[in-house]
């Protein structure tokens, strides 16, 4: 069964996208994406962009949309990979990248990206946040000043993470809470 997904704003605003539904697949919701990137409206522009579990892709299209110079989306799930790229063909979206690969084996990879903008919504039950706000870091994929959006469920705490990140914003949608913090 597929799910639909419309981008909110951007050269793509009121394009709809396909998925494929999969376990534990929450695409943010509209209403969270538009509140994200009102807060992120100056910072998208030209930038380049992590969205690890990219699941949907809804995060990420809505970045490339908006005229992110480049997103890379990390999915593990193959069939969930299939549909990203659909939409990447279907947009002809050439500022996206789209990797078939765990998020932490992404982390762990040794290059020069660096990352404006990260994207981080994984699995509420694995809760990864924490772990992977910590690999983020030592993986030294972020550029300086970069921003991370993280979603956990309301029952997630955020414990442990990097002393110097500063929570910018915070907001709740049901049972979703989202974090917007900034490396300093």
């Amino acid at each position: 069964m597929s799910g639909k997904l419309k981008i909110i704003g951007g050269q793509w605003r009121s394009r709809i996208i396909q998925f494929e539904d999969a376990p534990g697949l929450r695409p943010t919701p509209a209403r969270l994406r538009e509140t994200l990137f009102n807060w992120l409206q100056l910072d998208v522009p030209g930038s380049d962009c992590l969205d690890l579990f990219a699941g949907s892709g809804a995060l990420g299209f809505e970045a490339a949309s908006r005229g992110a110079r480049s997103v890379m989306m990390v999915e593990s799930n193959p069939k969930t990979v299939e549909w990203l790229k659909r939409g990447q063909t279907q947009l002809q979206a050439t500022n996206i990248t789209i990797k078939n690969q765990k998020a932490e084996d992404f982390l762990q990879e040794r290059d020069k990206l660096k990352f404006d903008l990260v994207f981080m919504d994984p699995p509420f039950a694995l809760n990864l946040a924490t772990s992977l706000c910590q690999r983020l870091v030592a993986s030294e994929k972020l550029a300086a000043g970069a921003k991370i959006y993280i979603e956990t469920s309301k029952q997630q705490s955020l414990d442990n993470l990097p002393k110097n990140w500063k929570l910018i914003k915070q907001s709740k949608a049901g049972d979703v809470v989202c974090y917007l913090y900034q490396n300093a």
